[in-house]
């Protein structure tokens, strides 16, 4: 079975408990496949990355064949600001959906909810789909000052893979969702010096993991969660604290998505 996530942010737990850890979030208009239905549970795949984890029933709408179908096979808008508001003009109900929602369904500045009709500005729709280090970076510099948590994927709260997908995904450049995972994308850049606005760094922890990744604005300041969204400076050993001018990450791996 196929569901649609219809909240603007739904969280995606590690087991069929309100006590177990978030790991991810769903965002609005994301797909999923539905693995395993419990009382109250279910489990589910992430169409978009492929995440796998649980999340409570009643916050996904399970879709007839006939529509998972032709939603699959749609190319959605992609809300390319941190909150976007919108209202339906009928009953005044205000919808706000994080940055990287996905606008499945949508018919010009107007979204239908079941008999609700959400009109958004059409200024704040029309973003462009422009790849470049440079979009890339203006996009990543909204969420500046977003504070950290785990498994977060929004303006008020944002891990620093879930930072990195979420930006991307604005570009219309889908990433997994993981820091881990991410670093099996794009090409490999084998100096710091190299780097361009726009490109990953990864770093690793003591056992050699990749635990941490940020995007580079140039080839010495790069953007990333890290207690809050911020900018830092990074050599080729790693991220110098802006607070202590200590290292904070030891850099692994550049790579080129774009």
């Amino acid at each position: 079975m196929t569901g649609i996530v219809i909240l603007p942010l739904v969280p995606l737990r590690e087991s069929d408990s309100e006590r177990s850890e978030m790991t991810s979030q769903l965002l609005f208009g994301e797909l999923v496949e539905i693995l395993e239905t419990r009382e109250r549970w279910i489990l589910l795949r992430n169409l978009a990355d492929n995440y796998i984890g649980w999340a409570d029933r009643k916050m996904i709408r399970v879709l007839t064949d006939a529509d998972a179908l032709q939603l699959i096979g749609s190319n959605p808008s992609c809300v390319c600001i941190p909150l976007l508001e919108g209202e339906d003009l009928s009953s005044g109900d205000k919808l706000t959906l994080p940055g990287g929602s996905k606008l499945v369904g949508m018919n010009g500045i107007e979204l239908k909810i079941d008999n609700n009709n959400f009109l958004f500005d059409p200024i704040l729709l029309h973003q462009g789909t422009e790849k470049s280090g440079e979009r890339l970076i203006s996009l990543a510099r909204q969420y500046l000052n977003a504070p950290y948590l785990w498994g977060g994927k929004s303006l008020l709260g944002i891990d620093c893979s879930g930072f990195v997908q979420v930006v991307f995904s604005m570009c219309g450049i889908q990433l997994p969702r993981d820091a881990s995972q991410q670093v099996s994308c794009g090409q490999l850049i084998g100096f710091l010096s190299e780097a361009k606005a726009g490109d990953l760094a990864f770093f690793e922890n003591a056992d050699g993991k990749i635990t941490h990744v940020g995007i580079l604005l140039n080839s010495h300041q790069l953007i990333h969660a890290s207690g809050w969204v911020k900018i830092e400076s990074i050599d080729s050993q790693g991220v110098i604290s802006a607070q202590t001018g200590e290292y904070t990450h030891k850099l692994r791996v550049i790579k080129r998505i774009l």
